[in-house]
C-alpha cells in the first residue's frame, strides 16, 4: 500500500456485472463499482442480459486501458 502512494496511484475498486430477474419485464443488468451503477440496461433473456452486461464491463475498461495508454504516449 505505501508503494502505491509514494508512486501516486490510489486503490481501485473491483467492477461487477449484476443481472436481477424482473417479474414481466425480463432481465436488468447492470456493471456497478462500489454501489456506483456505471452502465445498465434490460434484456428479455438471462444469457443476452449477461452478454449485454459483460460487453459494457469490458467496453469501460478498455476504455480506461486507451485513456491511459494514449496518456502515457503525450508525456514521451
Amino acid at each position: 500500500m505505501q508503494d502505491r502512494q509514494k508512486q501516486g496511484t490510489k486503490p481501485v475498486g473491483m467492477f461487477e456485472v449484476i443481472i436481477t430477474r424482473r417479474k414481466r419485464f425480463g432481465w436488468r443488468w447492470q456493471v456497478c463499482q462500489s454501489g456506483k451503477i456505471f452502465a445498465d440496461g434490460f434484456e428479455r433473456t438471462r444469457p443476452s442480459a449477461k452478454y449485454h452486461g459483460e460487453r459494457a464491463l469490458f467496453f469501460l475498461l478498455s476504455q480506461a486501458y486507451l485513456r491511459n495508454r494514449s496518456a502515457a504516449a503525450s508525456e514521451d
